[in-house]
């Protein structure tokens, strides 16, 4: 099964629906599976006294959550114009709510899954809700301990919902290097007994591309546009050359995965007789000669008896005249 690649637009349309459909637009070309908005009321996300965190003072500069965000929103109606773009196009749409009444609004668009971000697993009423909808979740595990993957999960399950799957994930924006931890994939996935895949916030493209060698079954990342433009995730973003040579690289290890087996491949087969060794003769030999480490030796091609019966060779009679390097013959 193909690694799903979601490429995560959050609000790097900063408030435009035009740049919102632009976005849709270069990730179809890069060939993800699905393309990822967040929707949310500003004034029901975050209270008025909410800071900034340092990344994002960073790239806005000072001031409230809430002054920033309020830029970034698009209204509903925007959202409704934006999923029939991108169904139009031909790329799944998706959009993570923030806040109940963007719950209820996107519970009337068709999308295929929730996906919960890592700051709200420690939220149980907006798991309850999710949960009551009885749709698949995928769920972000940034900043949490394994106790809190597993309260969340039941909450989901006892509730209503079937289907979960794991993304690990770091909340850090960009995250250092060190601070990865791709072998987390394998606990959670060992732990659950679910389906785990990974979100990614470093820079590039190596670590989501270790990440489909290591198994994940999903792999989410930011992008945009331009990294310069203003907004809070440009920076830690990936622009549209650099998600299209993701995808391919993800595209390209699923296909060198395999499926596990050793044996020669179709495309090696014939190299065979290139690359291996036969018993020749090492000098010229009569027929009677017995054969012996003086006289015979092992060189390309591989079309003649395996050195591997070397000692099976040793100590018989040359059955006729043999020139040098010619292929022995028992």
């Amino acid at each position: 099964m193909s690694v799903y690649i979601i490429a995560e637009a959050g609000v790097n349309h900063n408030g435009s629906l035009e740049l919102a459909c632009k976005l849709a637009e270069e990730a179809k070309k890069a060939g993800v599976d699905c393309i990822k908005f967040q929707t949310f009321k500003s004034k029901n996300l975050v209270s008025c006294s909410a800071q900034k965190a340092e990344y994002q003072k960073d790239t806005t500069g000072e001031g409230s959550q809430a002054d920033m965000l309020r830029k970034l929103e698009l209204t509903y109606e925007e959202f409704v114009a934006l999923k029939a773009y991108c169904d139009k196009i031909g790329i799944c749409f998706l959009s993570t709510p923030f806040d109940f009444e963007s719950i209820d609004f996107l519970n009337t668009i068709d999308m295929p899954f929730w996906k919960i971000p890592s700051g709200e697993v420690t939220n149980y009423p907006y798991l309850f809700a999710l949960a009551k909808t009885g749709k698949p979740v995928v769920m972000s595990t940034g900043m949490c301990e394994m106790s809190e993957i597993e309260a969340a999960i039941k909450v989901l399950c006892e509730n209503g919902t079937k289907q979960i799957k794991l993304l690990h994930c770091n909340t850090e924006y960009p995250t250092p290097f060190e601070d990865v931890n791709l072998k987390a994939m394998q606990t959670m996935r060992d732990t659950f007994d679910l389906e785990v895949g990974y979100s990614d916030h470093t820079k590039g493209i190596e670590v989501p591309v270790a990440a489909a060698a290591l198994g994940a079954a999903i792999i989410e990342k930011h992008f945009t546009l331009d990294r310069n433009m203003e907004g809070p995730d440009h920076k830690a973003s990936l622009e549209p050359d650099e998600l299209a040579a993701m995808v391919s690289g993800i595209r390209h290890i699923e296909k060198a995965i395999g499926a596990g087996d050793k044996a020669p491949s179709l495309s090696e087969k014939k190299n065979i007789i290139i690359a291996r060794k036969s018993i020749v003769a090492r000098v010229g030999i009569k027929a009677g000669d017995e054969l012996t480490v003086e006289n015979i030796t092992v060189k390309r091609p591989g079309t003649g008896i395996s050195p591997m019966k070397w000692n099976e060779v040793l100590g018989t009679k040359a059955v006729r005249d043999f020139d040098e390097d010619e292929l022995i013959e028992l």
